[in-house]
């Protein structure tokens, strides 16, 4: 009987540490900094055009657009003008960064492309490029969707419109069940 005793308690152990083992995977995984989505976005601080210090480190007041962009880059170029119409019509609700990649470019090139484009936004200066290559950014443009816990929620390689990137902003700031 004590044999039999023990044995339903080892189970009901088992059983138990199986079941709780999938939310604390969970927590784990947010914890973790890594530039993919269901990841916590890598934490940063950079200087931007304008002298502004400007941070990405865990939860933050709102969500973060996070573009990564060079001013020789034809794609940019492009994306540049909706990026701007997003920021006027988002800018209360979240918060957008364009991080130049200085480090492939020229604060110069990086002001002239500001001043021709008209933005508005905030533009960190990525100088030495340790922030571009913490978010593993292989092509120009690239954006990162960020929550306000400091999540990446979506991560978008290439050129993204306005529709595109307002559809996915309606969807960050939507609220979960």
């Amino acid at each position: 009987m004590k044999k039999l005793l023990l044995a339903v308690i080892v189970l009901l152990g088992v059983g138990l540490a199986v079941w709780e083992k999938p939310q604390e995977t969970a927590a784990i995984v947010a914890e973790v900094q890594k530039p993919e989505v269901g990841f916590a976005a890598p934490h940063f601080t950079l200087t931007g055009l304008d002298q502004q210090t400007y941070k990405v480190e865990g939860k933050r007041a709102k969500p973060l657009v996070l573009n990564f962009w060079a001013s020789w880059c034809g794609p940019c170029k492009m994306e540049a003008p909706d990026l701007q119409k997003v920021y006027e019509k988002y800018g209360g609700q979240v918060d957008l960064y364009g991080v130049n990649v200085t480090s492939n470019d020229s604060p110069e090139a990086a002001m002239a492309f500001v001043t021709n484009y008209k933005l508005t936004f905030p533009i960190p200066m990525d100088v030495a490029g340790t922030v571009s290559n913490r978010y593993k950014v292989l092509a120009f443009p690239t954006t990162y969707l960020i929550d306000a816990d400091g999540i990446v929620r979506k991560k978008i390689i290439g050129m993204v419109d306005a529709p595109t990137l307002e559809l996915e902003l309606r969807q960050l700031l939507s609220p979960k069940p």
